[in-house]
């Protein structure tokens, strides 16, 4: 009897031990499932002192497209300008919408720009850029460094935004992505994207003439 005792407890424990191994293995799965993803975007400029928006020339910007809100109305535009050092992406809001909460999502496409989830949607609360130099309610300013980008690079740019048919999302206008949901993004070249910031009109210096000799008396 003791010994049936005994081999019935042994089995016991063995199960007992076979269990929480499982159950550790399976917290391990979901903290590594959990883990941030990591991203290859490049920085954003967050010292507005690094930037001189009054330098662009924003009659000519490299990319400009519609903000859609709700799928169906224009709410302003997305515009993106080159200063040379940085890119500058400008949410711009018309007379009927202002502006909320801003997200952008930019990087070189073959890399993993922008986060996703398994079906294939932006995740917006994990978009790398949701500090922008400058904000209103009607013109949101981000300033992206060059450093990293490649002659190819895509934003998604995603707004909250209010208006005549209430709060709405929107985003910049450009493909879909792969998901279920209508959030779209926008493929550019830096090729078409030269630098547009204005250049002093003024050179500082001398004529370089040779100065005219006097006429003869």
């Amino acid at each position: 009897m003791k010994k049936i005792t005994y081999t019935f407890s042994a089995l016991l424990l063995l199960l007992s031990m076979s269990c929480q191994v499982e159950s550790v293995n399976a917290d391990d799965f979901e903290s590594a499932s959990k883990k941030p993803q990591t991203s290859s975007a490049p920085e954003a400029v967050v010292n507005p002192e690094e930037v001189s928006l009054g330098d662009l020339d924003t009659d000519n910007p490299c990319v400009s497209v519609n903000l859609i809100a709700g799928q169906h109305h224009v709410a302003g535009d997305v515009s993106v300008y080159n200063d040379g050092e940085h890119l500058i992406v400008i949410f711009s809001s018309n007379g009927e919408w202002t502006l909320g909460t801003t997200h952008l999502s930019l990087g070189n496409c073959e890399d993993d720009w922008v986060p996703l989830n398994g079906a294939g949607n932006p995740q917006i609360g994990q978009f790398p850029f949701t500090e922008p130099i400058s904000a209103t309610e009607y013109e949101v300013v981000y300033a992206i460094s060059l450093e990293s980008l490649g002659d190819n690079y895509c934003f998604a740019a995603h707004a909250e935004v209010e208006g005549p048919t209430g709060g709405e999302t929107a985003w910049a206008e450009g493909a879909q992505f792969d998901g279920n949901s209508w959030a779209m993004f926008v493929e550019a070249s830096l090729l078409d994207c030269p630098d547009t910031a204005t250049e002093d009109p003024t050179d500082g210096g001398e004529d370089d003439g040779e100065e005219e000799a006097p006429l003869p008396t």
